[in-house]
């Protein structure tokens, strides 16, 4: 199945490893090309075919660095160089995606530049210099609310629970914890009931929730600011905003510049180093808004100021772990919580933790359903689907296999799926045995990193089966890969990258075009945080 020269007829040949709708696209794609450059002889032997970069690439990546992703874009565009600051995960958590964000912030329709949660400050930093370099400032209040009613958002169901701008209410009904005794880790599957607020889904799509602060943190702020917790601020108590209404995380840049009005000397020039970005100390990475104000004791600040430089409280997303049809009034989510010690203080994750412990059947949880963008099963159920999702990245194939085998779909279905130690972290492991057993789940190739002197992750687990795992491309399965975007989404290309070369008898650029063609087509599909 090797690849020749094509002819400037044929352009990709026919016996390309290609499905006949990759063909077209790829024939489409180096016309234009062609069309677009002076004519060159082709060199002889193997075609060395890579994608001609758009409007996405290479910034579109999230797996590189924020740092790498800007110096590509340095040249480009202004909205590149915005689009380039973000997360690049699609995620909806603004309210738009990562092209349109950019697009309404460099055309001073959207005047909040703190909205990417998967940015985060470094993001937010970014784009605060980008607008001041474009020349913003203040924005007439009408002419932004102008603007941004005509520009395109992800969020623009009006309907309740629809987006994060109108969520509902809900009610957590069941929690427990995934991981067996020996665990590193804490895992939990987690169960809201939807009934009573009329919210529906689909598998591949995400619940957005707005989680609330622990009311220790919160006073632990409060006593470091020394006010009275139940100062009004927007007709509340001071202690109710801070637990419900602001980020606690990471501190912004803004707390610092408001911390360097009410201090002198070194202790000024540190603050408004830190608001630079800068490190004086080499702990900036640590400070969270508590770490922040105890590294300036002794400040009493206005309570409503110090409200005024937080950041509100950001929604999260978790990728939805059930299927309706088999589930009908619930979903599901796969949560790892996260706690861990920084700067010899207990730290703690707010949406897993509130999650895990501080919501419940009587405190409602506020959450809204973000849909998936290209994330989804083949309408035709006897298309073959390849799964790969180790650790929490098992969650939307669990949706998606419930819903295959609600509505009776007959191909073919692989999950490559990963954790730690196959004894205690196998999640839903007697679910997916059943699933097998029903002729569900076809293939399931495990991976365990702890269980061995050498370490086995999915992607090792793909390579060993390559020659299946091509073949069923070659036969039209979609292919899934769900988890961490720095890492693991990007080994999993790789892997596959490496595959297709070997078993599909062509160069590592031919397989990247290979991919590529995939990804258009919407057979290559990733969900990745």
């Amino acid at each position: 199945m090797s690849m020749h020269t094509p002819s400037p007829v044929e352009i990709v040949p026919q016996d390309a490893p290609f499905s006949e709708a990759q063909r077209k696209w790829l024939s489409a794609f180096f016309l234009d090309a062609l069309l677009k450059t002076q004519p060159v002889i082709a060199p002889a032997g193997p075609t060395a075919a890579t994608p001609v970069e758009d409007d996405s690439s290479p910034w579109k990546d999230p797996s590189i660095a924020i740092e790498d992703r800007m110096a590509l874009a340095s040249s480009r565009p202004l909205k590149q160089k915005m689009m380039a600051a973000m997360a690049q995960q699609d995620c909806g958590q603004c309210g738009y995606n990562c092209t349109d964000y950019a697009l309404a912030i460099a055309e001073q329709a959207e005047p909040r530049l703190n909205l990417c949660v998967p940015g985060g400050k470094a993001t937010a930093r970014i784009l605060k210099t980008l607008v001041e370099e474009m020349g913003g400032g203040v924005i007439d209040p009408d002419e932004v609310k102008a603007k941004a009613a005509a520009t395109p958002k992800t969020d623009n169901d009006a309907r309740p629970g629809r987006s994060r701008a109108n969520p509902v209410e809900a009610r957590l009904v069941d929690r427990r914890r995934l991981n067996g005794e020996g665990s590193e880790k804490t895992t939990m599957h987690v169960e809201i009931d939807l009934s009573g607020c009329g919210l529906d889904y689909e598998v591949g799509d995400s619940l957005g929730l707005f989680p609330t602060n622990a009311p220790e943190l919160a006073d632990a702020v409060i006593a470091v600011i020394d006010a009275p917790p139940g100062f009004p601020i927007a007709g509340k108590p001071l202690r109710d905003a801070l637990i419900e209404d602001m980020s606690l995380g990471t501190a912004p840049d803004a707390l610092f510049q408001f911390i360097s009005y009410l201090t002198a000397g070194e202790r000024r020039k540190k603050a408004q180093a830190l608001s630079r970005g800068e490190d004086p100390d080499g702990d900036a990475a640590t400070l969270d808004v508590l770490a922040a104000l105890e590294k300036f004791p002794g400040i009493r600040p206005d309570p409503e100021a110090f409200i005024e430089v937080l950041e509100p409280m950001q929604p999260r997303l978790y990728s939805i772990s059930s299927s309706p049809k088999a589930n009908p009034g619930r979903v599901t989510l796969t949560v790892d919580i996260v706690r861990y010690e920084s700067a010899e203080r207990a730290r703690e994750g707010v949406a897993s933790t509130f999650l895990a412990e501080r919501a419940g059947p009587d405190r409602p949880i506020k959450v809204y359903v973000q849909k998936a963008h290209g994330f989804c099963l083949p309408a035709d159920g006897k298309i073959p689907i390849i799964m790969v999702g180790p650790g929490t990245g098992v969650a939307p194939f669990r949706a998606f296999l419930q819903e295959r085998q609600a509505t009776g779909a007959t191909g073919k279905a692989w999950l490559f799926y990963g954790h730690q130690r196959s004894a205690c972290d196998f999640f839903y492991a007697d679910e997916l045995a059943a699933l097998k057993n029903a002729g569900t789940l076809t293939n399931l190739s495990l991976a365990w990193s702890r269980d061995s002197a050498d370490k086995v992750y999915v992607q090792q687990k793909m390579t060993e089966h390559g020659a299946e795992l091509f073949s069923w491309l070659q036969q039209g399965a979609h292919f899934y890969v769900c988890g961490d975007a720095k890492r693991m989404a990007k080994d999993v290309e790789a892997a596959l990258t490496g595959i297709v070369s070997a078993h599909g008898d062509c160069s590592p650029d031919q397989a990247a075009t290979y991919l590529q063609a995939l990804k258009q087509e919407g057979r290559y599909q990733a969900d990745v945080y």
